[in-house]
Parts: structure tokens; sequence; C-alpha cells
């Protein structure tokens, strides 16, 4: 048997569609309804579904009294507050395209982003790093203004339109833009039963921030899209605070980062009688970090696997348990195969490049303004991941790691080559290499190994990689070497990089 996985296409999304009108459709029915509480050890700051969409509807309204038209690109510049949402859906209403950025990143890395889609305007959030521009900027005063404006109707059109646009590392070193179709999100409703066991009822606190990719999607859009309440830890909550948050306010679905995970565990932890399980992504969670939340909750975590390019596609959910080592299995609606290097179908058993048809309503459009690269990533109907696992008879698939050097920090794919480039010019420095080290099971930092002539100071390296990388993405460690290891053409061996344990 093929590693092949195909149970029947998923419903074809309705046409005409909006994006931002299908994931507050549910909410129409409930107006009262709690729709998004950001919550505090003190109290929480809670929004109804007939708030937020007037908010959203009013935003939509905003941008085009503004000067923005449908079709128009808009730079998201903002921190970890509601407004992140709101303007993203805000923008995705009146067709507008909106793209959502981590707010870590310094104006060094915003401006490449400016020259490649040259955005129509940008929002702006206090004390968010951006470049100076020409372009119309708005502050908080004027978009959380909008929010009381009379509401925009929902701009209908094709669902293969562009809908919104987020970025991420790729092995060329330069983050690459990643477009996705107002479809995107219909397509993940195969991740409600796939993933979650979500429903109207459920209450799900994610841990991450507001403008987190992964926040912004199974934190908030899955459980507005099902009617269901999204909870939020205000900015700043320490995991201490964590189980405590999930018990007073009766989650009855929990969803981070497995590092989230380790660090709530390092605490005691109270009962959690409403808590049904936890989910987890954007990194490997490993066995011990499952079996003590098992202990301390009663409950099981279930983890998934996706990447920019489709989101999440295999995962182990409520009715499909993960077989020991495994992922989980494709979600029902999915048509996943694991490749050979002849592009073709290996036996099950056999290890394999995770591929998704090109037919999968979540695989993005393709990467902007880069036609070629995105041909790359396709093998005739296959879209390439990158990822290698293997799939029992079962359907059940193991991750085997990545093919490329990608790294993980924290959840977040990171390329060693944009690393390398912004630390390129370091005084003292003649040569960098950066790769990701395990420090313990579970747990890896990103580390830079430099040849200089003498030993640099740690500290003044640090702080140079502070102010021209995103936190997540600077080094923990600088580490001198005589000489980068390098094969016989002078490519860097990375994986020789990894020999080297930090003390």
């Amino acid at each position: 048997m093929l590693s092949e996985f195909d149970e029947g296409a998923f419903a074809p999304c309705p046409a005409p569609f909006n994006l931002a009108a299908h994931v507050l459709a549910a909410g129409e029915a409930t107006p009262d309804k709690i729709a998004l509480a950001i919550v505090k050890p003190t109290g929480a700051e809670r929004w109804s579904y007939a708030r937020l969409t007037a908010a959203v509807r009013g935003t939509a309204t905003g941008l085009l009294q503004a000067g923005l038209k449908p079709g128009d690109i808009l730079l998201m510049r903002l921190g970890n507050t509601v407004d992140f949402p709101i303007a993203y859906l805000g923008a995705i209403a009146a067709g507008i395209v909106p793209v959502p950025t981590s707010s870590q990143l310094t104006a060094r890395e915003v401006a490449p982003m400016l020259a490649h889609l040259r955005p129509a305007a940008i929002l702006l959030g206090d004390g968010i790093a951006c470049p100076e521009t020409a372009l119309p900027v708005f502050d908080r005063t004027t978009y959380e203004g909008w929010h009381k404006l009379p509401p925009a109707d929902y701009a209908m059109g094709d669902p293969e339109r562009l809908a919104y646009i987020i970025y991420t590392s790729g092995t060329s070193g330069v983050p690459r833009a990643v477009g996705h179709a107002h479809r995107a999100i219909w397509a993940r409703q195969m991740m409600m039963m796939g993933w979650y066991g979500l429903t109207s009822s459920d209450r799900l606190l994610h841990a991450g921030a507001f403008n987190w990719t992964y926040t912004l999607g199974t934190g908030l859009m899955d459980p507005w899209t099902m009617g269901a309440t999204a909870l939020i830890p205000a900015a700043g909550t320490d995991p201490a605070q964590l189980a405590l948050l999930l018990k007073r306010n009766d989650a009855t679905v929990f969803a981070a980062a497995p590092g989230v995970y380790r660090q709530i565990l390092k605490y005691p932890l109270p009962p959690m009688p409403k808590l049904r399980h936890g989910l987890a992504a954007g990194e490997k969670l490993s066995a011990p970090i499952r079996e003590a939340w098992a202990e301390a909750t009663g409950t099981a975590i279930y983890e998934a696997y996706g990447m920019s390019e489709c989101s999440t596609f295999i995962s182990a959910s409520p009715a499909h348990p993960a077989a020991p080592g495994a992922l989980g299995r494709p979600q029902t609606g999915r048509r996943i195969a694991l490749l050979g290097e002849d592009h073709k179908s290996v036996p099950r058993g056999t290890p394999g490049m995770i591929a998704v048809h090109r037919s999968d309503p979540g695989l993005m459009l393709g990467y902007v303004g880069a036609a070629e690269e995105t041909a790359a990533r396709f093998a005739g109907d296959w879209f390439l991941t990158g990822d290698q696992g293997i799939m029992n008879e079962d359907a059940q698939i193991a991750y085997l790691g990545r093919d490329d050097d990608m790294m993980n920090a924290g959840g977040y794919r990171v390329s060693p080559l944009e690393v390398e480039a912004a630390l390129a010019d370091l005084p003292g420095v003649t040569e960098i290499g950066v790769t990701d080290l395990v420090v313990k099971e579970g747990v890896s930092v990103i580390a830079a190994f430099y040849v200089a002539d003498a030993e640099l100071d740690e500290d003044l390296l640090k702080s140079r990689a502070a102010e021209r990388l995103a936190r997540y993405k600077q080094p923990r460690a600088f580490v001198r070497v005589d000489a980068l290891p390098r094969n016989p053409n002078g490519k860097l061996i990375r994986k020789a990089l990894k020999d080297h344990v930090l003390s």
C-alpha cells in the first residue's frame, strides 16, 4: 500500500464569499454571547459578538473612507492588543489585503517588506518599529476611532482571490510573502473535528499573543467561526498564571506552543474540571511534556503539523488520537502523500517527503511576486513541504525532521541564512554560521558560530543582534571557532555545527 491519504475532497467553498463574513456569521445568531475575553487574574475585558462585529465592519468603513480600495495591501504593524484581529478582519471585510507582521520585527526587517509589497497604507501601533515612509500611516487613535463608524457591507467575491499575506522564512534567507485566498478560512473547517473537536459551547484559551498567526487562527478565527468563546491572556501574563486563568475562566480547550506547556508544568496546577484537552503546534511536542501534562491535568494534548503555506493538515484529535511516536493522521478532506526522490508515493512504512495535493482549499495561492519560487515548490500535482515523515498502515504519520536547514525558535521557523545576513558585518567577525542546537529534549536555541582573531564580547554581539533581528531570531549564544566546517565545494556544513555542545 502506498503512502497516500485520500478519503474524498472537502465540500467546495461557496461563491460569492468573504473570509470575514464567514468568520462572523455564527455570531450573528448569538449577538450577546461573549466572543472574546481578554483575561487576567483580576478580571477580564469582554467583547460580545455584536460589539466585535460592529468594530470589524466599522473598521472596514474607516479604511474605505481613508481612500483604500478592494485589492489594496495594508501592512499591519500592531502590538499585542485586540486592535490586531479587529483590523485584520476589518480589512478583509472591505476586500483589502492585510499583512499581519510580528511586532518584534525591527525597522530594518520591515523595510524590505515595504519595498516588495508596496502597500497602500500602514497601521502603526504605539511603540512598534517601522521605517520612515511617505505612505499613509494610521495610528491607534485613528483606527480605534473607526470601531464606531457605520458598518460597511462585506465585499463578496471570488473565493480564489487574494485575502491576506503572511511572511515566513525561506531557505533563500529572505522571508517570503505567502499569499492566501479567501477560501483558506473555509478549509479550516477540516481542523474543527480533525484536530480541535471544537463546538459552539467551547471556551478556548490560547496562550499566544494577539499578533501571532498561530493565535490569530487557532485562538480567534476558528472559535469565532464556530460561535464559541475565545479567551486570550492579557499582555504580559506570566506563564505561572495560565493554569489559574484556565480554571477561573472555565476553559474547555487550551492551545499553546509546546514551550508554554513546559513553562506551566514548572508550577503546581490547580484542578481544572472543565478542561477537556490541550492543543499543540509550532514545534515538535516531546513525550515528557505530553506525559507530564496528562499526569497533572488528566487530559491529553493533541498535536498538529502544518506550515504557513497550508496551516495544519495532519493532526491528532479526540476522535483519532495519535499512535505512539506519531503526529496523527491527515484531516478528513485532505489529500496527502509521502514522496520519494522521484516525487512518486513511497510504500507505507518507508520515509518520504510530506506533500499536499494542489487541490487543497487551504493551500496558498503562491509566494507573492515570486512565480518561479512558487513553481519550484510543486512536483506535478503535489506541493512539497520539505519535511520528512513516515506513514503507517493506519495512515498515522510520524515526523522525521526537516529536509533543509530551517531552524525552530520557540515555534517560529527561522532561516539561518537570514540571521547570518543580518550579522555578517559585525565588528571583528570574518565568517559566521548559524544553526539551532538541542540543549535538552524538546528545547533548542539558535547559536551563532563565528571566526575572529580573538574572542569577542558576547554581550556586545547580542546587543548588535537585538538591533537587527526580532527577538525570536536572535542567537542565544555566540561561539568562536577557528574555522567553519565546509565541504570541498566551500559550502557550509551546517549539520556539523550541531556537534558543538553549549556549556
